[in-house]
């Protein structure tokens, strides 16, 4: 990478090309010019040689309908991955050569960063939660110190491959997207798996189960949407509650569904937060996303070498140092450390606290489809009083369980300080040895986060049980502790540290601890471009 700035002085092309969709753009102060050639299979879904072979052969075409005057640019852009490889690789040449020929700064942009700047752009948000739905990913992210960091993510498949998935197994056109919207709106409610687990989610079984769906085409895609959407804007409302932010900001190719958008404003105007959407041209894959990161990049220092601009198919978007952002603010929202009655808004609860007792109350969410959320409610509440009561029995410091009702719990008001305000090694070392004696147990958390534990007298204390279950599982733990993880990875720069401390705590107290950290590793290596 060159080091210094480039006083860029005229307008920067930018190259797409990570999957289906070739698209050029030219971006000064302003977008100039977008065109777009998407490649649309025969049959099934993206064939990665096919689409690659589409890109070469309308390169030309794609480049000459924005590029006028090649004489007036003042740099070149590409997505660098994450894609498809053939595809990444056919833009890079393209890219490359251009840059040569026309003695330009060249720079590779990360695909999602590039979603998420081409937004913040568009809306004018500053410092977002970020729902990324595209077809290959599905991620929650916000930024802090220079990194784009992802609270949650899928674990299996993005939401726009699994939404085209099901619509292939029913004869339905690609993209799938738009076809299940326009049935959805005929359709009514029927229950359908729904897999969240702490901040990450999970498509797979949701659409096996609706691909084996016996009811109305209709129907099922009315419920595969809601169930989908739901999960998606949890998981959201999750990295809100934790952070304190008060944006919200969509992007990516499924964002365009009026459903989504209109789940996650409902959400956002529950919690006081605003949500942000994009014009649709900048939503799913386009030239003027790279176009416009790549000057910012550029006119920051991020020209690179033809050498150095290698694609990477698995390019995470948490990998790229990020120094053309001022840094977001972090805002408590707890309130557990006011004195005297408080009243606190969680993910999915509002939490009263009075004296000696916590009242813990699930609100029933209004995006959600009623059944579904009467279901979760009931579901969670039950099996959260069920687990905490089992977890104390077996030696894990949990608050003691005073009263059930269908959808309260009133327990001890557990006194101390959240973990994620004092984020230090003795302190997750204590935590791994709580979640060593719970997984010991046979109990997986299910959100494992630094706001659902507190230390108190040098013991670390689980609450939020609400989405726990019995398991013994290995791919459970892992993800239990993949969960936590990913937020000491968001939170802070010490995490490398901080999660050798958890480690070592967890050891001591779980005698199958190596199996489970071994396979949080594959985890975290499925968090990729799919």
């Amino acid at each position: 990478m060159t080091k210094g700035k480039f006083p860029l002085v005229g307008p920067v092309l930018g190259i797409e090309g990570t999957a289906w969709n070739l698209s050029a753009a030219l971006f000064d102060s302003d977008l100039i010019t977008l065109h777009s050639k998407p490649y649309q299979p025969l049959f099934g879904g993206i064939h990665p040689r096919e689409a690659a072979q589409h890109h070469a052969s309308e390169m030309k075409e794609v480049i000459g309908k924005v590029l006028k005057d090649p004489a007036n640019i003042s740099g070149v852009a590409f997505s660098m991955g994450p894609g498809l490889g053939p595809c990444l690789r056919t833009v890079a040449t393209a890219a490359r050569a251009l840059a040569l020929s026309l003695d330009v700064p060249l720079v590779g942009v990360n695909h999602c960063i590039a979603h998420v700047e081409i937004g913040r752009f568009a809306t004018g948000c500053e410092d977002p939660i970020v729902l990324y739905a595209s077809g290959a990913n599905t991620q929650v992210i916000g930024y802090l110190n220079n990194r784009y960091r992802i609270f949650g993510e899928t674990l299996d498949i993005g939401l726009g491959n699994a939404l085209d998935k099901f619509a292939r197994g029913k004869g339905l056109p690609h993209p799938g997207g738009p076809a299940i919207e326009a049935l959805a709106s005929k359709g009514s409610y029927l229950s359908l798996p729904y897999t969240v687990k702490g901040m990450d989610l999970a498509f797979s079984g949701l659409v096996s189960a609706a691909k084996e769906e016996s009811a109305t085409i209709e129907d099922v895609c009315f419920s595969l949407q809601e169930t989908a959407f739901a999960m998606c804007v949890e998981v959201t409302e999750r990295a809100l509650a934790h952070t304190g932010k008060d944006e919200v900001l969509l992007v990516g190719g499924v964002g365009v569904n009026r459903r989504l958008q209109e789940m996650l404003s409902v959400m956002c105007g529950e919690r006081n937060a605003t949500l942000h959407v994009p014009d649709r041209k900048y939503m799913g894959d386009n030239g003027a996303m790279i176009a416009y990161t790549g000057k910012v990049m550029l006119e920051h220092g991020y020209a690179m070498e033809p050498e150095d601009t290698q694609v990477n198919p698995n390019f995470r978007s948490d990998q790229v140092v990020v120094t053309w952002r001022k840094e977001g603010k972090e805002r408590s929202c707890t309130g557990r450390n006011l004195p005297g009655p408080a009243t606190a808004r969680g993910a999915e609860a509002v939490v009263t606290m009075h004296g000696d007792h916590v009242k813990k109350r699930r609100v029933r969410k209004v995006y959600r489809q009623p059944t579904l959320d009467a279901r979760l409610i009931a579901e969670r509440t039950r099996a959260e009083a069920r687990l905490i009561s089992m977890a104390r029995r077996s030696g894990v410091p949990t608050p003691v369980i005073k009263d059930v009702t269908s959808d309260t719990l009133t327990m001890e008001q557990v006194k101390g300080t959240l973990l994620k305000e004092i984020l230090t090694g003795p302190e997750i070392e204590e935590a791994g040895k709580t979640v060593g004696r719970l997984h010991a147990a046979g109990i997986v958390h299910g959100d494992l986060t630094t706001s659902n534990m507190i230390m108190r007298d040098s013991r670390c204390v689980l609450i939020d049980f609400g989405l726990s279950m019995v398991s013994r599982e290995l791919e459970a733990r892992g993800v239990d502790v993949h969960v936590l993880f990913q937020t000491l990875e968001s939170t802070t720069d010490e995490y490398p540290e901080l999660i050798q401390a958890f480690c070592r705590g967890y050891r001591s107290a779980f005698d199958g601890a190596d199996e489970v950290i071994l396979r949080e590793n594959e985890i975290e290596r499925r968090g990729r471009y799919l």
